[in-house]
């Protein structure tokens, strides 16, 4: 249902600005097909051209490769990169002793761990009383 109006507009396009049933008057099922491969071909260069000079969608190829270099990264690298910014900002830049920042990251942790174990017990939750 979503895609809905996408097919409604891409028709309306077709009919009214690109002549689909208008400008071409023959009864052969070739000629007729191939009137209609044109003008949606037309319809195809167009949304290509639009796309590529305005959505910022256009950019798929750094979209792609930033998605490929994400999802070689796993949630534990990320979060070790995480906590090793947080353990130099709090090093350097507050000035506290290696073992008072060991024990703000080690709270840090325990506390990300109880609201990671209190979100997945409510899906869980969630779950049991669904089925």
């Amino acid at each position: 249902y979503g895609k809905r109006w996408d097919i409604e507009v891409f028709f309306k396009i077709c009919k009214s600005h690109l002549n689909l049933g208008k400008e071409f008057q023959c009864l052969s099922y070739d000629s007729i097909t191939a009137h209609t491969a044109i003008v949606m071909t037309r319809y195809i260069m167009l949304a290509v051209d639009k796309r590529y000079s305005e959505a910022p969608r256009s950019l798929s190829q750094v979209f792609w490769h930033c998605c490929d270099e994400i999802s070689d990264t796993s949630f534990t690298q990320i979060l070790a990169v995480l906590l090793d910014a947080l353990h130099e900002f709090l090093h350097d830049n507050i000035g506290l002793s290696d073992d008072d920042v060991s024990r703000m990251v080690g709270i840090f942790i325990d506390k990300v761990a109880f609201f990671l174990c209190a979100k997945l017990e409510y899906i869980i939750d969630t779950c049991k009383a669904m089925f």
